[in-house]
């Protein structure tokens, strides 16, 4: 979601630790609800590898999830998570112990827009909902073309629709008050990226697929409240001037958590969406 301005993580991007600890809770809530996606692309991912990667690197990586589902795919590889958010790194290094990843789990502060980090050569980096959010996104581009080895790859990823949590009718107010948000948020430019193809043939690289996975997923409610509790509180703070008073004050009535709709207390949430991503080469 393209919010300027952002440590080099998804989901939108807004400046402060209070804010950044934020959207390390929006994001861990995210892989937790769509954790099967990461396995599907991770899948999709390994048939273009020809031999196992020994360095891979996670670019924006946020609290690490696509860095986590890249050392499981790939047990023999290093990992590095490359944010220049230090509360996004230190949720990596903490979900990496976790996982007992932490041998192969490594975390580099460094802000892409002003130089590319030392890590030496890398067989595989991983871009998910990063590149959009750059100022030039073609020296970024350069710089990861020089950083992979012959035949490494790029995976570039997007979210295709901001996730979509609340059912048509919310039981108050007017239906549709969802996709009315989404409409809003596209106006203010959130989430906005080119198709990649010709970005990535311009520096180089040989696109060599290109992959959508739909997310579909209906936890416990506690879960799904949680989530979506978390994405609605960052969509009703983008929106203030955008939405009409009474779709807002339906988005406060569902942050509530004494009133009837409130989304803690609901049984009907769950979440949809869908991501593409590209697969392209160093020759």
């Amino acid at each position: 979601m393209a919010e300027h301005s952002h440590p080099q993580s998804h989901l939108g991007h807004p400046d402060g630790r209070g804010h950044e600890e934020d959207l390390a809770h929006m994001l861990e809530l995210d892989a937790e609800m769509s954790g099967a996606f990461l396995e599907e692309m991770t899948a999709w991912v390994a048939q273009y590898v020809v031999a196992g990667p020994r360095t891979v690197v996670d670019l924006g990586a946020g609290t690490g999830a696509g860095g986590l589902a890249l050392a499981r795919r790939f047990p023999a590889a290093e990992v590095l998570a490359v944010d220049r958010s230090t509360v996004m790194l230190d949720r990596v290094q903490a979900a990496a112990r976790g996982e007992g990843l932490d041998d192969r789990v490594h975390v580099v502060r460094a802000d892409l827009e002003v130089t590319w980090p030392a890590v030496g050569g890398v067989d595989l980096v991983w871009a998910s909902s990063f590149l959009h959010e750059v100022a030039d996104t073609g020296a970024v581009l350069e710089d990861i073309h020089a950083a992979l080895r012959p035949g490494g790859l790029l995976v570039v990823v997007e979210m295709d629709t901001l996730p979509r949590v609340l059912p048509d009718d919310t039981g108050t107010g007017r239906p549709g008050l969802e996709s009315r948000c989404h409409q809003a948020l596209a106006r203010a430019g959130w989430n906005a990226y080119p198709d990649w193809r010709p970005h990535l043939q311009h520096a180089g690289f040989e696109v060599l697929g290109r992959r959508t996975v739909s997310t579909e997923a209906h936890p416990a409610p506690s879960a799904a409240g949680r989530y979506a509790h978390a994405w609605v509180s960052r969509m009703r703070a983008a929106l203030q001037d955008r939405l009409t008073a009474e779709d807002l004050a339906v988005l406060d009535h569902l942050l509530a958590q004494d009133h009837p709709e409130a989304l803690l207390n609901r049984r009907d949430l769950g979440l949809r969406g869908s991501r593409t991503a590209w697969a392209a080469r160093r020759p």
